[in-house]
């Protein structure tokens, strides 16, 4: 007996040998590193509950039953005590986060260990596939573990330790655990995050009832879906929702609060504190994914003419919850940026040293306007962990960190990876881990193949033609198919190779150039392949000695069937190289638009387009032959 799936349904035996109903569940006292079962729960006859304890009652269990040292009348029954939860009621088949790997999982069977003939205790939970086919029936999991091992690849018990457990439904949040139990308000932000996305929608909110209000605005900067965000916003009072916003830094506070309708940001602005309503205010006038949205108001600066002293008095005095200080700046009488000391200048300077001595003058500062991604590149160009973002007059009016221009790094290189048809997410640098996932998203056009040769077959026996003769389009078409899909990826690679130029700029003309002259090569390649092919099928001698007039027709039909399916092959692969540079004005659009591109979609809207056009021009071209 060492999952609960085995002991749920056993018969209560006592002493006596009388059956007192069947086991139903185990209680545990949560406050050991491997806790005790402390409580038997088991229905009586018409299905009446009971609970007892296990230690006083239980005299030992086997694959029999669970054998109790006491007759039924001298049993007494007792109830479940505030450390003690039920496994099958509070733990099985529910959601759990593991603290270990930073996940969400579901417990399929709890694992007990033996400890002498009436002692059980907790080892932890099953979230593997042996525990879901083990909860179904015993005999499937013998099955599955057999079938696997003969292939080669065992099925492995997956256990989640009790110490790693965190709890999230039910009364269990409040229950005291065990001092070597990491729980979730442990856990760093980034990683409360991951497991917030992860959760159904109606725990969302029990986990951010387990973290103080610093915690769970942290975590809520690091999620990275923004309906998501919106929605735990919304789920939370105005009030916690305003103390949590003013609490983060004013740049991720504004990217928050413009997630929100505008009566609800207004609301929620109006609520928090003056300061930290004028400092994302002020983040919120600025157009988006530029660098005064992204910048933050929190930094350190100072006149040129205060000491090291003063500089280093200031920086003790900011909150905790400040931005990350990096450099400090200094100013002149009229708030000009003048120079920019590094922590370590100031450490090592003398305290009585005034800055204007120290500071490096030469400082690189951005404009508010300037785009995002222009800023993470002078951040990179210059190794900046932090720069300066002025006005006209090089008054300071911001900073942008390390960290948001990552951010931005990061948001940039998603986009490209997308329009280049590359998955982000799962294992194997964006391959998907379900084999068929990634056939699809790699090899669909297998499948527009397959339907549209159907499609043509179909056609042609509605038209009269013979409909064997789909045969010849269907061999010609995989030349269309790829030929569309590579003239897309032609125009997305030019879009991200050649990206230093707007829209105005682009030299669409070079580009159409290009990949029409591409095109005629490739119908030329086409056609005359088309040519070979029908030439080694339909040899003119053959033809010439065919042994009656009904068998040379028929010949003669399939050559040129065959020969002018290339054709309309040739002149499809034309066309769409010819028309990619469409697709190219298209991504330039969106991007303009800031709107996200799919590459796998476009490139399946090409497969389709160039299916239908050359399925239709194929289907004529047979029928007119047999005409």
């Amino acid at each position: 007996m060492n999952y609960l799936s085995e002991m749920l349904k056993l018969p209560v035996i006592d002493v006596a040998g009388e059956k007192l109903g069947v086991v139903n569940d185990l209680g545990i006292a949560t406050g050991e590193v491997f806790p005790h079962v402390t409580s038997l729960a088991f229905q009586g006859p018409g299905k009446t509950p009971f609970m007892i304890s296990w230690r006083k009652y239980v005299d030992h269990i086997d694959d029999t039953g669970v054998y109790l040292k006491a007759t039924a009348t001298d049993v007494r029954f007792s109830y479940l005590q505030p450390d003690e939860v039920l496994l099958a009621r509070d733990i099985l088949n529910k959601q759990i986060v593991d603290t270990q790997g930073m996940k969400v999982v579901r417990v399929n069977d709890i694992k007990l260990s033996a400890t002498g003939e009436n002692q059980l205790r907790l080892l932890g939970a099953e979230v593997g596939m042996r525990g879901l086919l083990r909860a179904m029936h015993p005999v499937l999991e013998r099955v599955a573990v057999r079938v696997s091992k003969a292939v080669g690849k065992p099925l492995a018990e997956e256990i989640i330790a009790w110490s790693y457990m965190d709890l999230l439904e039910r009364s269990t949040q409040q229950i005291k655990l065990s001092v070597s139990h990491k729980t979730l308000d442990e856990l760093h932000p980034a990683d409360i995050a991951d497991i917030i996305e992860q959760l159904d929608p109606r725990l969302r909110g029990q986990v951010f009832a387990q973290l103080d209000t610093a915690q769970a605005a942290e975590a809520l900067t690091e999620l990275d879906d923004d309906d998501l965000v919106a929605e735990v916003i919304d789920g939370l009072s105005d009030r916690d929702a305003s103390s949590m916003l003013a609490l983060m830094d004013p740049d991720d506070a504004a990217a928050l609060i413009e997630e929100l309708d505008y009566e609800k940001a207004e609301k929620l602005l109006r609520i928090m504190g003056v300061n930290e309503e004028k400092a994302i205010r002020n983040l919120l006038g600025y157009e988006e994914n530029t660098a005064g949205r992204i910048m933050t108001s929190e930094f350190v600066a100072l006149p040129a003419t205060s000491t090291v002293a003063d500089a280093i008095d200031a920086i003790r005095e900011l909150d905790e919850d400040f931005e990350s200080v990096y450099y400090v700046y200094t100013t002149d009488a009229t708030g000009m940026l003048t120079g920019v000391l590094s922590l370590r200048t100031l450490i090592v300077a003398e305290h009585d040293q005034q800055l204007v001595d120290l500071a490096y003058r030469d400082v690189v500062w951005v404009a508010p306007d300037l785009d995002q991604e222009d800023v993470a590149e002078e951040m990179t160009k210059y190794n900046l962990v932090a720069i300066p973002v002025c006005d006209e007059a090089r008054h300071l009016l911001g900073i942008v960190t390390v960290d948001d221009a990552l951010d931005v790094i990061a948001e940039e290189h998603e986009e490209d990876l997308q329009i280049a048809g590359v998955g982000t997410g799962g294992e194997g640098a964006g391959e998907s881990a379900h084999v068929l996932s990634w056939f699809a998203g790699r090899f669909y056009w297998v499948l527009v193949w397959a339907v549209a040769s159907g499609i043509v077959a179909s056609a042609l026996a509605w038209m009269g033609a013979p409909s064997e003769l789909f045969i010849y389009p269907m061999c010609a078409m995989p030349v269309v198919l790829i030929a569309a899909s590579r003239a897309v990826s032609f125009a997305k690679n030019y879009y991200l190779e050649d990206d230093e130029h707007d829209e105005d700029t682009r030299p669409y003309l070079a580009f159409w150039l290009q990949s029409t002259g591409v095109g005629i090569v490739l119908a030329l390649v086409v056609y005359l392949s088309g040519q070979l092919v029908a030439g080694a099928a339909f040899p003119d001698d053959v033809l010439s000695q065919a042994g009656d007039r009904i068998a040379l027709g028929q010949q003669v039909l399939a050559a040129t069937a065959l020969t002018r399916s290339f054709a309309c092959a040739a002149g499809v692969v034309a066309l769409m190289c010819t028309t990619s540079v469409a697709y190219l004005k298209l991504l330039d659009w969106r991007d303009e638009h800031d709107l996200d591109t799919s590459g796998t979609a476009l490139s399946a809207s090409a497969v389709i387009i160039a299916c239908i056009v050359f399925s239709v021009a194929a289907t004529l071209a047979v029928v007119l032959t047999v005409a």
